[in-house]
């Protein structure tokens, strides 16, 4: 799939033309996790059902829902399709990963901010939009997009809190770790693409971060010293050290081993905590990563649900907010032994 990017010069029917080159070539990863067949046939039955989702404005999500809803819905659906090998313009899934990118370009207001300042926790919906319009960049060069990525990332640097977080609203305020690990992703994707991120930043959130870890469970609170550790706060925080380049610190080997501890099929947050948690195992790697994969990997091939070529997932727990958003997690989690997401490499 990915060769033929080299021979594409693509116009997109949005009306602007992206030269395409290839992404950076991965380091070959030692674990021995692979796509098995009917776990592909899974996959590419979800992308089919994501793809009739989509609305006629290039959105995910329902109709008359607000702005920040749609814009985070889409994220997720566009890093399901780039976790299988999908670009703008390119394949089967072309035309709907462009349509989804563009709607996401034509969401953003002159002050980086995608969605609306009055649909309430929009700094969560413009994280995880960014990280997709970051990974579409990093793979596609489009001078368009850089423009508007640029200003996406200046908009969270500019609202990191003095802790070194983020909260909901782009005010240097209070901070979370589950807004804060959006806006950390989203960084270093956008500097995996080429776009300027001061290291001071980085070093800020790290700090954050680790002031979340509680030390008597190994796992990390929602706030610093506020609340108790739970899984969905782990996964977080363990994938944004890592993300940040802080891949050896036992708080990672700790929070790793705390997910594995607190894993549970019928978690409330299951949904949610395992967007960070796979990819935080992932990039650990080896054993950790290949446990990890075939317990997730049995728990969603055991509930999902058939429908002609079609295959979703109906929404799990607190943290499932629809079919669209659940079969979008799930897809990027099946899919994460293809290594087409620069983001998750080391």
């Amino acid at each position: 799939m990915r060769s033929s990017i080299l021979r594409f010069a693509l116009t997109l029917a949005v009306g602007f033309t992206i030269s395409v080159r290839p992404a950076a070539a991965q380091p070959v990863r030692q674990d021995t996790v692979t796509v098995d067949e009917p776990t592909e046939v899974i996959i590419k039955g979800a992308l089919k059902y994501l793809a009739s989702k989509q609305t006629a404005s290039g959105a995910w999500g329902a109709t008359g829902e607000e702005k920040q809803r749609q814009v985070a819905m889409t994220g997720y659906v566009l890093m399901a399709f780039l976790s299988g090998g999908h670009l703008p313009g390119e394949g089967e899934f072309g035309k709907p990963v462009a349509a989804g990118m563009q709607f996401l370009l034509d969401s953003m207001g002159p002050d980086g901010v995608m969605g609306s300042r009055h649909d309430g926790q929009y700094m969560y919906a413009h994280g995880i939009a960014t990280v997709a319009l970051a990974e579409i960049y990093g793979q596609t060069r489009s001078p368009v997009m850089r423009a508007k990525l640029d200003r996406a990332i200046k908009l969270i640097i500019s609202s990191q809190n003095p802790e070194g977080g983020w909260r909901y609203r782009p005010i240097v305020k209070d901070a979370d770790i589950s807004v804060t690990v959006l806006q950390v992703v989203a960084l270093r994707a956008a500097k995996n693409s080429g776009i300027e991120v001061p290291q001071q930043t980085i070093d800020k959130a790290v700090e954050y971060v680790k002031s979340c870890f509680d030390e008597s469970s190994g796992g990390f609170t929602y706030q610093p010293k506020n609340r108790s550790p739970g899984f969905a706060r782990a996964a977080a925080a363990v994938y944004s050290l890592q993300v940040c380049g802080v891949y050896d610190d036992p708080m990672v080997k700790k929070g790793s081993q705390y997910l594995f501890e607190n894993y549970k099929e019928d978690h409330e947050w299951y949904t949610y905590g395992n967007y960070y948690a796979a990819p935080a195992q992932y990039m650990i790697g080896g054993d950790t990563w290949k446990k990890w994969y075939e317990m997730c990997k049995k728990t969603l091939l055991a509930n999902v649900k058939r429908q002609g070529d079609f295959a979703y997932w109906e929404a799990r727990g607190r943290g499932g907010v629809g079919p669209n958003y659940s079969t979008a997690v799930y897809v990027m989690m099946l899919a994460m032994p293809y290594h087409y997401i620069p983001l998750y490499q080391r």
